[in-house]
């Protein structure tokens, strides 16, 4: 850049304190700009994670896929990312951040094409991993250049109030765009969308971040890698296939165990490895660490919120594709709003109470629907109060928990932090799917035995899970509330404490 961003010193903490030597690298001029194209790709890719699922039925119908292929059209897709991206942060902090930026969203644009030209639903599912690892790259290092270009803690939150916003946005503009683009063009654009995005990032991001060496000279722990990863996608194949046949099957079961055997063996080898994946100090913050579980409840609740309410607009009342799409704009403007809180939030009530405000406000939204919820509900009534008070609060608490779940990261391990947190989104996004659809379908299959209508029964599944991830999320706010405050209070202490 402009100024050479490796005369930084150590990364500011949460209260946007000064470096502890006193000085600042000059911010580039360029940053503004840099931050808009990578927060672009940021919001291609979570419009990705969302935008096939109204698409579906017209994939079916097209390609004869099965149940079980359309599944894996969905999960290929969120297991791939979410399993590879601590190693995409990693290697964008040994090889050069900008290098495998480019290299990930080219990886994503050529897999878009495949997925759009897909002529069976195995070149489908193959299309959908390709766009899973190209995220996997690009994802953590464009994160972590945007924390190194905004040294100053305010220009940060706003920052990363801008990503978080693009970011959260996407699911939600996927709903609407895969409506939009099935009725009006069909279901191969839901890809080929993707391709000028990603045209515009890998003609731009050269001009305005400029190349700098990864740290290099060190060894990539491919065990760990290996483990963490296989450990992941074993983990979320088994909870997304809890949804489909209940937590006692094998098909459950196995990957369940097998993912928790291999996350086992990776904190063993983490902790002998001399260049590990997840150095154990990383994990050592307790403010990162709670940060980073609570940002799993927060997207767990939001892919639910998603998934269910999708369900319900579509399969209880009745509401065409389009029309479902439509009926997320209020959610859409509820987050902006949320956004634009934040950060004043922030400044007044602090990182603990904006995050834990946040949590509970989205909270509150899940138990209105899941109290209104009916097979006669309307719109205006039942379902738009609880869009906007769950999008709100989801608002509210994204930025002030990605802020907190990159505390104190270091150059070297910007990469790894936006890797980390990355992947508990997209761990969460998986365990919201599994976990709170599983709830839906336990509770119908019981209400339909009771003799209850298919709907009214439906309808009773929805709501056990909208009490569940209501109660998640609450378990979450009182998680932050122990766990962050004491560490920022305890540092504001240290720092007022040094001489002047």
């Amino acid at each position: 850049m402009d100024e050479d961003l490796r005369s930084r010193g150590p990364a500011q903490d949460l209260d946007g304190a000064a470096d502890p030597d006193g000085t600042a690298a000059a911010p580039d001029p360029r940053r503004w700009r840099a931050l808009a194209v990578l927060a672009l790709v940021q919001f291609m890719f979570t419009v990705d994670s969302s935008i096939v699922n109204i698409a579906l039925p017209s994939v079916q119908r097209d390609l004869g896929a099965s149940t079980e292929g359309l599944a894996w059209v969905v999960n290929a897709y969120v297991v791939t990312a979410g399993g590879l991206l601590l190693l995409g942060g990693r290697l964008a902090d040994l090889w050069g951040r900008r290098r495998v930026f480019l290299a990930g969203t080219a990886v994503f644009a050529l897999a878009s094409l495949a997925s759009g030209v897909a002529g069976s639903t195995g070149m489908l599912v193959a299309g959908r991993f390709g766009q899973g690892l190209g995220e996997a790259l690009a994802a953590p290092a464009a994160l972590s250049m945007i924390v190194l270009m905004f040294p100053d803690g305010r220009e940060r939150a706003r920052a990363l109030a801008i990503w978080g916003g693009l970011s959260g946005l996407g699911a939600t503009a996927g709903v609407l765009l895969s409506g939009a683009l099935t009725e009006l063009a069909g279901w191969r654009w839901v890809f080929f969308v993707n391709l000028p995005v990603a045209a515009v990032a890998l003609l731009l991001a050269p001009r305005l971040v400029d190349a700098r060496p990864g740290a290099g000279g060190r060894r990539v722990d491919w065990a760990g890698a290996v483990l963490v990863t296989g450990g992941l996608i074993a983990l979320i194949s088994g909870l997304l296939a809890a949804g489909r046949n209940g937590w006692g099957a094998p098909v459950v079961l196995l990957p369940l165990g097998a993912g928790l055997a291999a996350l086992a063996a990776s904190a063993v080898v983490e902790t002998r490895s001399a260049a590990p994946l997840v150095p154990p100090r990383f994990l050592a913050s307790r403010v990162r660490l709670s940060a980073n579980l609570a940002t799993i409840t927060l997207t767990s609740g939001m892919a639910a919120t998603m998934f269910l309410l999708t369900l319900y607009m579509q399969n209880v009342l009745g509401y065409q594709p389009l029309a479902t799409g439509l009926a997320y704009l209020p959610f859409c403007v509820a987050f902006l709003a949320g956004l634009a809180a934040s950060t004043a939030l922030t400044a007044k009530l602090g990182t603990t109470g904006t995050i834990g405000a946040g949590l509970v406000l989205s909270a509150a939204g899940m138990l209105y629907v899941a109290v209104r919820m009916s097979v006669t509900s309307g719109y205006a009534a039942d379902v738009l109060p609880a869009m906007v008070m769950i999008a709100a609060g989801l608002g509210t608490a994204f930025p002030a928990l990605q802020n907190a779940a990159l505390h104190g990261v270091t150059d070297d391990d910007a990469g790894l932090g936006s890797g980390v947190q990355t992947t508990m989104q997209q761990l969460g996004s998986a365990l919201g799917l599994a976990v709170f659809t599983a709830v839906a379908i336990g509770r119908t299959g019981t209400a339909l035995e009771a003799g209850q209508s298919s709907p009214a029964a439906a309808v009773s599944g929805y709501q056990w899970a909208f009490y569940a991830a209501a109660g998640v999320l609450l378990l979450a706010a009182l998680l932050v509330s122990v766990t962050v405050r004491p560490a920022r209070d305890a540092g504001a202490r240290t720092r007022a404490a040094e001489p002047s």
